[in-house]
């Protein structure tokens, strides 16, 4: 059998600074959403306030219109509640309550180049267990980022993502979804494993921008795909978390494009001196 070569769109230092653009519109829409999210909320609300950000911005939402062959995505946001995993539609039907986690995933285009980046807020005060699952996939996802800035082939940052979910506690890690490399289009070549061997995959290069994206669950890692063709929940029931965020290779390190402060609490010395510089 033969295998297609993955075909690595990299950028230059201007291209990449373009995508921080639609980066911090992205974080400003998760400022958003934590800031109007809680119980008697409904997810539709939330979508129309995204939207409205994004286009006060000047961009465009990367996700309304976004086809895979089973229709456009109708709106700007994907709203996943607590079994449902990703890609859940936003609905007038989804009120919010107590104790409830919710994924917000959105993405936003400036220029022609995107950002895409997820979080998990809880709902008022949650279960601890819901707390250690949004915990441990944030953890995972840093680990991921971590990674970037020293290992030499994608395998490393997906060997980091599921060492961390190991020394957190028994959870699932969504094997059908990952993340991917991301610029003129949302999703492009490389797929990123949550999970893996740091000497399997391509080398990482500088002028990468990847989307690293973990999705944990309290239970079985398995999912299902619901009738609507783009919500995914767990096929046990349990609760699920998601985080995302968009990186840059730069020749001196990692940018956080998607993280208002570039990911200099984080990751300390393996930022780049773009995201320090700001």
């Amino acid at each position: 059998m033969f295998r297609r070569r993955q075909q690595i769109q990299y950028k230059t230092p201007e291209q990449i600074l373009t995508m921080r653009k639609a980066g911090l519109v992205v974080a400003e829409v998760h400022q958003a959403m934590r800031e109007s999210a809680g119980p008697g909320v409904t997810t539709a609300e939330l979508d129309r306030i995204a939207e409205q950000v994004i286009r006060g911005c000047g961009a465009t939402p990367s996700f309304k219109g976004y086809d895979i062959g089973n229709g456009p995505y109708p709106a700007s946001i994907c709203s996943s509640v607590n079994e449902q995993v990703v890609h859940a539609i936003p609905s007038e039907d989804a009120v919010l309550k107590e104790g409830d986690l919710l994924s917000v995933d959105v993405g936003a285009i400036v220029d022609g180049w995107h950002g895409d980046a997820a979080i998990t807020i809880e709902i008022g005060e949650v279960a601890p267990e819901l707390t250690a699952l949004r915990e441990a996939t944030e953890a995972a996802m840093w680990a991921g980022i971590k990674a970037a800035a020293t290992a030499k082939r994608l395998g490393g940052i997906s060997s980091a993502i599921e060492q961390s979910v190991d020394a957190s506690g028994e959870y699932g890690i969504v094997t059908g979804f990952g993340g991917h490399g991301i610029g003129t289009e949302m999703h492009q070549d490389p797929h990123i494993l949550n999970y893996g061997r740091p000497s399997e995959g391509p080398k990482l290069r500088p002028g990468m921008a990847l989307a690293i994206e973990p999705m944990l669950t309290l239970g079985s890692e398995d999912t299902a795909e619901l009738a609507d063709g783009w919500t995914i929940v767990t096929d046990d029931g349990s609760a699920a978390a998601h985080v995302e965020h968009t990186i840059a290779l730069c020749e001196d390190g990692v940018w956080v494009l998607t993280a208002p402060d570039g990911g200099v609490e984080q990751l300390g010395d393996a930022v780049a001196s773009a995201a320090r510089a700001e």
